[in-house]
């Protein structure tokens, strides 16, 4: 039954909404800038062994995955713990790991040692994915959650972008372990914010039986209580739907689009990965400089961001399903008409089309997952999707090592990487409806 609106707890709720948005856009902002940056100064370890060592293309894919294996650890274990100690918790642990092992990362002289910090660096950034994700959701409003999502979600390719900008402007200056050092500024600027204006969830601590707690927090934040926790307390979902975290995620009503899902986010993130890593490297062998190369790294994540915003209205109207599989579909004949030799100026706009059907797309799963599941298993679902979607971060980098080693030609290597998009179509189309629609 409809209650009426009361515009005290309104006004409330929207100042808490727009500092969760801002704050967690910011965090992921750092984010994608902190797993990016690498593909922006891995050209200078290819060409000047006094930085860390002798870097080889092989070497080289193998240092970018190191990252991605920190962030499928990071995400797995952040939905383990984060359904269970709370979303704010992990957060804000995340903002200051993540933050320490950039700047541990500035100051690296050797190939092992890097390769470590990078690992570690991405353990922090795979637990903020899976727990921002989670929290966003339950505090985006009701009809707008896909492009709630796809704007903290954007905080990804927009850190990307400024990675490439940054290095574009900068990297000349303060070299590449002045690009590292700017993506440890969370320490001392995004966490203490965070500390004093990121709150629990309200969803959570429900879910929890914490309902003194989500009474008060509910009336400070203006968030309502669920349904469920005002209900009567004899009220239980059926046998399975009690379980927390990865408990409840394997159990077999969720079962098959688990796997389906983790599969589209691991697709999705080859996609990303060998892209962001590889693709200054390819346009500096295809003929253009090094400013020009990382313009294309600029542009790639342009056209994710602004394609992911416009992508998620529809999203919002038509549910998330026909939505991904369109923009994996737009990816795939974006990458075909990048082997046609066209103009610059084309060029650069099929490249920002890329994007929407790259990170864009995986943004929109992201969002597509957080509202997929209830709120005791959300964060497992959105950690699974970012844990083992991983695999697919991790051989992204490695794939483009193996296609450039073996001497492949350009244009076959985007024919590779369009035949994985439609592969994520198929995905896709897979995962069921029912669970996803009754949660939007």
């Amino acid at each position: 039954m409809a209650t009426p609106s009361d515009p005290g707890q309104d006004a409330r709720r929207m100042r808490t909404v727009i500092w969760v948005v801002t704050l967690a856009t910011l965090g992921l902002v750092f984010d994608g800038y902190d797993l990016v940056v690498y593909g922006a100064v891995v050209s200078t370890f290819l060409r000047d062994p006094s930085q860390i060592g002798a870097v080889s293309p092989a070497m080289a894919g193998v240092l970018g995955s190191y990252a991605l294996v920190g962030v499928m650890v990071g995400a797995l274990t952040a939905g383990t713990v984060g359904d269970i100690l709370g979303r704010r918790k992990v957060i804000l642990t995340s903002y200051a790991w993540f933050s320490i092992g950039m700047a541990l990362s500035a100051m690296a002289t050797d190939t092992t040692t890097f390769g470590w910090l990078r690992f570690f660096t991405g353990m922090g950034v795979g637990s903020l994915v899976a727990t921002t994700a989670a929290l966003v959701a339950e505090y985006a409003p009701k009809g707008k959650k896909n492009m709630i999502n796809a704007i903290t979600n954007g905080g990804i390719p927009l850190g990307s972008l400024l990675s490439a900008l940054l290095a574009i402007l900068l990297m000349d200056k303060i070299g590449w372990r002045g690009m590292f050092w700017i993506g440890a500024l969370p320490l001392v600027t995004l966490l203490p914010l965070a500390y004093f204006k990121m709150p629990e969830s309200v969803a959570w601590l429900a879910a929890r039986g914490r309902l003194e707690e989500a009474r008060a927090l509910s009336e400070r934040t203006g968030m309502p209580m669920p349904e469920l926790a005002v209900a009567s307390s004899g009220q239980h979902e059926p046998s399975g739907h009690d379980k927390t975290g990865f408990a409840g995620l394997f159990t077999a009503h969720y079962l098959f689009p688990t796997l389906i899902l983790g599969l589209m986010s691991a697709t999705g993130l080859v996609l990303v990965y060998s892209l962001n890593t590889w693709l200054p490297e390819l346009m500096l062998r295809a003929g253009f400089n090094a400013k020009g190369s990382l313009s294309f790294l600029l542009v790639l994540n342009g056209g994710s961001l602004f394609g992911a915003l416009l992508a998620s209205r529809f999203a919002d109207r038509f549910g998330p399903k026909p939505v991904v599989a369109s923009t994996f579909a737009i990816g795939a004949i974006a990458l075909i008409l990048l082997t046609l030799g066209l103009p610059l100026a084309a060029l650069l706009c099929i490249v920002a089309i890329v994007g929407l059907g790259t990170s864009g797309t995986q943004t929109l799963i992201y969002g597509f997952v957080a509202n997929y599941y209830r709120t005791n298993v959300r964060a497992a679902g959105v950690a699974w999707c970012a844990g083992f979607g991983r695999l697919g971060g991790i051989g992204g980098p490695m794939l483009g090592s193996l296609l450039i080693s073996a001497g492949i030609a350009l244009d076959s290597i985007f024919y590779v990487l369009a035949c994985i998009g439609v592969f994520g179509i198929a995905l896709t189309l897979l995962v069921p409806m029912a669970r996803s629609a009754a949660n939007r």
